[in-house]
């Protein structure tokens, strides 16, 4: 068995240190120049450095070897693990701003409809907001920079707006038909790990968690500790589609529903030693029931949190299978500024699982698709063939879980399949709808922000006679006929349009709010803390 090992990973190694080696020292004496030891001319090039230097000198077309740099690292770390990436210079910052939980900027939201950028939300109290700038604006320039009628990308134009705390975005734009001039300072823009936190029975609140970042944590607290205020007793923490983040703000957050030191999560690698995390205070919610909603988007930090409760038997798991991510990365920055993100160990839960999914280096355009095969094996729509293969582990309390594959929730809530809308235009119909809303909201502003809350809403569109017709004529396209759609279908399409046009009004938490008034987990979970 270890001769196998050496046979397997002696390549990779070899290939980790010529590539990388190649590449950082052909920068190196590129950027050395003349002064360049007489130790690089003098010293026996490798195959790879070879190549490259014919490919700069010889090669019929103008290349970039940085760029096949880039690939070749990439190509190494993909023998590693699906987990282990680089990060080229350019990419550093937007990455490191989404887990320190701020960006600067001005604070907006777009969307190009018609050729012509539209403003779909403005962040309250932020840079643009406070320059006057509101949803409906279309944009046609920001720093003579032309955005409308020349199909941009995303992001080039988010790189536009973005940029250092106290400098200006001169923006011209449309309103009402009429030519419009703001100037926006940018900011400091939060970008929010809890995007919803409110009591949606008496006694009972919810919280939706999107990812772990460096503010998760303080976000968290602040508002539990209000709906404490408000009369809470019970909990409904969801975790769908957050695909993790940094520990240390999941270990906390657990610690807040843990009691007498329990341990957490370990972590263990080669060169990194166990590591132990464990409950250090009394938590604010240690008693009380608590649910907690995970699916296949549910990773890394997610199911660290998932798992601890689990074995714990302090919350109840509902939903369907997490994503199955049981490794550590750490980032290292490099000298050129670009990044690698290295798996360096893996955790366990109190009880010992590894929850990471099987996987075979250099393969990861499988270990992508598992997820979207629970769709086609039919696991999502049945919860007996979410049956765990997975090494039997016993919880504190002596249940019955499972390692490997992710974490198995105690209750099984399966995707219903009928309401679910045609695989091959499932995109095209969700953008039509998102832009109908967009246009609804425009038309019918006024009467809709006198709305109190999503009850409100859903009274205003069911009395709205001529809705139905707006929705169906919107989704109409040359691959899309709404006379092919189900009932059941056509009412997915409509709950999907009350909700886009919900945010408009009152922005991500009414979202939430108005979809977890269709959400069939929201209300098996109601049902699990009410027994």
């Amino acid at each position: 068995m270890n001769k196998k090992k050496v046979q397997v990973w002696l390549p990779v190694l070899l290939s980790v240190s010529l590539i990388i080696g190649m590449f950082f020292g052909y920068k190196l004496r590129d950027n050395m120049g003349s002064y360049a030891p007489s130790f690089f001319g003098r010293s026996k090039p490798n195959p790879v450095q070879e190549i490259l230097e014919l490919v700069k000198q010889k090669y019929v077309d103008t290349v970039s070897t940085d760029s096949l740099g880039q690939f070749a690292i990439q190509d190494v770390l993909n023998q590693l693990d699906p987990h282990s990436i680089y990060i080229p210079p350019v990419e550093v910052q937007m990455v490191n701003e989404d887990m320190q939980g701020n960006y600067q900027g001005v604070g907006l939201e777009f969307g190009m409809l018609n050729d012509t950028l539209h403003v779909l939300f403005v962040m309250p109290k932020g840079p643009s907001e406070k320059a006057g700038l509101q949803v409906g604006d279309r944009i046609i320039s920001a720093n003579d920079s032309i955005i409308s009628g020349m199909k941009k990308k995303p992001e080039d134009i988010r790189k536009i707006f973005r940029g250092p705390k106290g400098t200006e975005v001169k923006v011209k734009l449309i309103r009402n038909n009429k030519p419009f001039e703001l100037i926006i300072q940018r900011g400091i823009i939060p970008i929010k790990s809890v995007d919803a936190a409110y009591m949606i029975e008496p006694g009972i609140a919810y919280v939706r968690v999107v990812k772990f970042s460096a503010t998760t944590y303080e976000e968290f607290m602040q508002n539990l500790e209000r709906l404490q205020k408000d009369g809470m007793k019970q909990l409904i923490l969801d975790l769908r589609g957050n695909g993790g983040g940094m520990l240390d703000d999941a270990v906390q957050m657990a610690d807040e529903f843990l009691s007498d030191n329990k341990e957490i999560v370990y972590t263990e690698g080669k060169s990194y030693p166990r590591q132990s995390y464990a409950a250090r205070r009394p938590g604010l919610f240690e008693e009380g029931k608590l649910v907690l909603l995970i699916d296949e988007g549910s990773a890394s930090a997610s199911e660290v949190l998932a798992g601890a409760l689990q074995d714990w038997d302090r919350a109840t798991i509902l939903g369907r299978r997490s994503f199955g991510k049981g490794l550590v990365q750490e980032q290292f920055t490099l000298s050129d500024g670009s990044a690698v993100r290295l798996t360096v160990s893996r955790y366990f839960t109190p009880i010992g699982r590894s929850i990471q999914k099987p996987y075979n280096r250099g393969d990861k355009a499988t270990y992508k698709s598992e997820v979207s095969e629970r769709l086609t094996n039919g696991e999502l729509f049945h919860g007996d063939s979410a049956t765990h293969n997975g090494k039997k582990y016993k919880t504190k309390g002596g249940r019955i879980v499972y390692g490997g594959g992710g974490i198995s929730p105690d209750i099984y809530v399966a995707v219903d399949s009928a309401d679910q809308l045609p695989k091959a235009n499932r995109m095209i119909i969700r953008e039509q709808v998102s832009d109908a809303a967009y246009l609804y909201f425009i038309r019918n502003r006024a009467a809709l922000k006198g709305l109190k809350d999503p009850a409100a809403l859903q009274q205003y569109t069911n009395a709205d006679a001529s809705l139905n017709n707006y929705i169906n004529s919107s989704i109409a396209t040359d691959s899309v006929s709404p006379s092919s759609l189900t009932e059941r279908q056509l009412a997915t399409v409509k709950k999907n349009f009350i909700s886009s046009l919900s945010r408009y009004i009152w922005h991500t938490e009414g979202y939430v709010k108005m979809r977890n008034l269709f959400d069939p987990l929201v209300s098996r979970a109601l049902l699990e803390l009410k027994k």
